[in-house]
């Protein structure tokens, strides 16, 4: 740690050393600066990675990560000509006597046969870019991955990329790089999404209609991003049309789509709504008895109003708010010990999210935001004797804010501060009127996380780039809140509380924190080429703590505080890059190591729902991953596609001098979502500007099961006994998409457009094992049974339109 400390300011130094006669360039005072964002005409997306050439004089440059450039010329009369893979040339005539500003817009090349499959970065991105572990999804991309059952979905695009998992279908979340679910931060502009998915995880909150772009941080993650120690996946809305009004959306099995953008002040107030129901209640009509009283509806709503009123000031608001509903229609609610004859799962998650980008000057930009995320789920059982309801809640309120600043062509610094007040629910039960049940209400969870970060990019040469940065974050505990002390030298149970110590409101009984540096360097080894090394280290305040591998929505969440401490996640990556010299194929390969400090888990037998306290049912101890992810895509020509191939293991220890607090009798053993090998190959075929194939296939290694060893007799009773923790495997993962788009021909000009998408998911309907479980029986210590949650193909149609 202290290297890497003295590392940074090492390069700090050399940084001010060697920017300062290039921050004092000797200019003529009547320069002047020709800047403005470059955006994509149909989306509004800004373009990255533009060529802009002056013509009159010959001098290049290129936009920026958010579209944005800067060209400081000579007052005089310059053509510029934006070029840019994917979209037709652009030129463009100005007059420079003052400074201006210029939006661009460019229009998709439509004729162009050759698309990108997994990323609308330049062609050389790859290589040329400094960060380490880092994709970038468009929509366009996204809909050409076969769909389950009509639905594009954004998550599910992530598992074909390397690195990225899942412990099966339709379990909640995703695994990248040896994290669990909960530790990836998802944000739906600016705003954190504490539950990502649809029906219980099978698809996504994002609809993706609205949808920009995508963009996975799974191994350079920016300093300024904070509070989860795997991932970023940061999902951007697009920019409502300022131009003219349009409609959009479609028709499916699953759910059905309408979507209103346009002007409401031509080139200043623009405005956009989406929306997305699903009532699939009928479809139950027709499965076995056991299954007729199913429900399985979703809804989501998203709102963007943009206001321009000049080229210094944009004013940004985007809300989101989804509701699910799910009804199992019998179980046993076992973690309640509560008998139910039916079940049923409310959950919601709103967002709102306020921007403010402040066109300082030419070297200046402050990007300010004031962000709420609220998710809340409801558990409930409509039985009269045993009737109760099972609430729970998380409240994110954030204020932030962000400058850069560009005094080169050679430097790009960065920094910020971000205000986060937690507010944490975990669980409160609520009798029916005339139930048997008994009411519990957990105490609340309140806290600050305080962040602080700087960041400077900086292009040594023409070979060599880094980026540089060093975060600080802190969270304070506050009131009320109550904490036990427990005896020395004894495990923390309720038998070893020794006292109790209760804190008044707003009181901060608990702090904690430290420095997360950030380091990416990229070497260029010629043309096509590069080699990327990084490092980061992550922290992480608040985790959903659970003892089934896909947590429920339910799942309880739960903020660091005395007795859990933060996760802690270092890792370093290694990795080689490779394009041909036009960028037809590429490839990569990368190599990370991973360390987790104060990994969580739980201990044998623990009931986590309703628990007063967590330390007593939770185990903290060390972890490991490494691993290795190859990619090799071809770009250009009627067939395009890629294979990935990830080799990765999870290790965690759980070491006590206490016999209840080790598992595995404190050996390493397999993390829940542990998967070896996965490998993912996906091949489009476009013949035609108005047809195109895509077929997806996907293998990975069982997910880690623990299996009973043996079968105790008590009472004439026979009960399973369990030794080691996730020492046995469910079978391999295999399947097979296939789709066919049909879209009308771009270059008949019409007014109205719409496609039609066929897509079969599982195609040889192979039953793919969910879970392993055992009943036992009069012939045998225990039948084994597997638990498949596709298993046979699903067929689909979609229409999707706009005009």
């Amino acid at each position: 740690m202290r290297l890497l400390c003295v590392l940074l300011l090492s390069i700090c130094l050399l940084n001010e050393g060697k920017t300062q006669p290039v921050t004092k360039p000797k200019t003529s005072v009547n320069t002047f600066s020709a800047t403005g964002y470059v955006r994509d005409a149909k989306t509004g997306k800004p373009i990255q990675g533009v060529n802009i050439v002056v013509l009159n004089v010959s001098k290049g440059y290129v936009t920026a990560k958010d579209g944005f450039y800067v060209i400081q010329l000579q007052p005089g009369d310059y053509i510029l000509r934006f070029t840019h893979v994917g979209y037709r040339p652009r030129q463009d005539t100005i007059s420079l006597q003052k400074t201006l500003f210029r939006e661009i817009v460019m229009e998709d090349d439509s004729k162009d046969l050759e698309e990108v499959i997994v990323t609308s970065e330049a062609p050389d991105r790859n290589v040329k870019k400094v960060e380490i572990g880092v994709s970038q999804l468009t929509i366009r991309s996204i809909r050409r991955i076969p769909p389950l059952m009509g639905e594009i979905d954004i998550v599910r695009s992530l598992l074909l990329l390397p690195g990225v998992t899942t412990v099966g279908e339709g379990a909640p979340g995703f695994n990248v790089r040896g994290g669990s679910a909960d530790q990836n931060l998802i944000l739906f502009d600016d705003a954190p999404v504490f539950n990502s998915s649809h029906l219980m995880g099978f698809f996504s909150v994002f609809n993706p209609d609205v949808v920009r772009d995508v963009t996975l941080n799974r191994g350079g993650v920016s300093p300024a991003f904070g509070g989860r120690a795997s991932s970023v996946l940061d999902v951007k809305i697009k920019e409502p049309d300022a131009q003219k009004w349009g409609v959009n959306g479609g028709i499916g099995i699953i759910s059905s789509r309408l979507g209103v953008e346009g002007p409401i002040i031509k080139n200043k107030l623009s405005f956009l709504a989406a929306a997305r129901v699903s009532f699939n209640d009928f479809l139950f009509t027709l499965a076995p008895p056991n299954l007729k009283d199913t429900k399985a509806n979703f809804y989501d709503v998203t709102t963007k109003l943009k206001y321009q009123p000049n080229e210094k000031h944009t004013i940004t608001f985007t809300g989101y708010r989804s509701t699910d509903v799910f009804k199992l229609a019998s179980d046993s609610l076992s973690g309640q010990e509560i008998n139910a004859s039916s079940t049923q799962f409310n959950y919601q998650t709103t967002t709102a999210s306020f921007r403010w980008n402040y066109f300082m000057s030419k070297t200046l930009n402050l990007a300010t935001a004031a962000v709420l995320s609220q998710y809340q789920a409801d558990l409930s059982s409509p039985d009269s004797a045993n009737a109760f309801n099972l609430k729970s809640a998380v409240w994110h309120r954030q204020l932030k804010t962000d400058l850069t600043f560009t005094p080169s062509e050679t430097h790009q610094w960065q920094a910020g501060l971000s205000f986060i007040d937690y507010y944490v629910q975990p669980n409160t039960r609520i009798p029916g009127p005339i139930s048997n049940v008994l009411p519990i209400d957990l105490a609340r969870e309140r806290a600050y996380e305080l962040a602080a970060y700087v960041q400077d990019e900086w292009k040594v040469n023409a070979n060599v780039a880094v980026i540089a940065g060093l975060r600080y974050s802190a969270l304070l505990n506050r009131g009320p809140a109550t904490v036990r002390s427990y005896s020395e030298n004894s495990p923390k149970q309720d038998e070893t509380v020794v006292s109790t110590k209760t804190y008044d409101a707003g009181k901060i009984y608990n702090s904690m924190g430290g420095l997360e540096p950030r380091l990416a360097i990229r070497w260029s080894l010629g043309e096509g080429q590069s080699v990327k090394a990084g490092y980061s280290r992550l922290r992480q305040y608040i985790q959903q703590v659970t003892n089934t591998t896909a947590a429920l929505p339910t799942s309880r969440w739960h903020l660091s505080d005395t007795y859990t401490k933060p996760v802690i996640a270092d890792q370093w990556a290694l990795g080689y890059f490779r394009n041909t010299a036009n960028n037809d194929i590429e490839a990569s390969g990368e190599v990370y190591y991973k360390t987790l400090t104060n990994a969580i888990d739980y201990r044998d037998g623990a009931e986590l729902q309703l628990a007063q306290t967590v330390e007593t049912q939770i185990v903290q101890g060390s972890g490991q991953a490494y691993g290795f992810e190859g990619l090799f895509r071809k770009n250009k020509g009627r067939w395009t596609g890629f294979v990935s191939y990830t080799f990765a293991r999870t290790f965690l220890t759980m070491t006590s001098p206490y016999a209840d607090e080790r598992v595995n009798n404190g050996n390493p053993y397999p993390a829940n979502y542990d998967k070896p090998h996965t490998m993912n190959i996906l091949a489009t075929y476009r013949p035609t500007t108005w047809f195109s194939l895509s077929l997806n296939f996907t293998y990975s290694t069982g997910r880690p099961t623990t299996q009973p060893s043996a079968i105790a007799r008590i009472g004439g009773i026979r009960i399973p006994i369990y030794l080691d923790r996730n020492q046995q495997r469910v079978p391999d993962y295999h399947r097979l998409d296939f789709s066919m788009t049909f879209e009308q021909n771009p270059l008949k000009k019409k007014r109205n457009q719409s496609s039609w998408v066929f897509s079969v998911y599982n195609v040889y309907a192979h039953k793919n094992a969910y879970s392993i479980f055992y009943k036992l029986s009069p012939a045998s210590l225990a039948d084994a049974y597997k638990l498949s949650i596709f298993g046979t193909a699903f067929p689909s149609l979609t229409y999707n339109f706009k005009f």
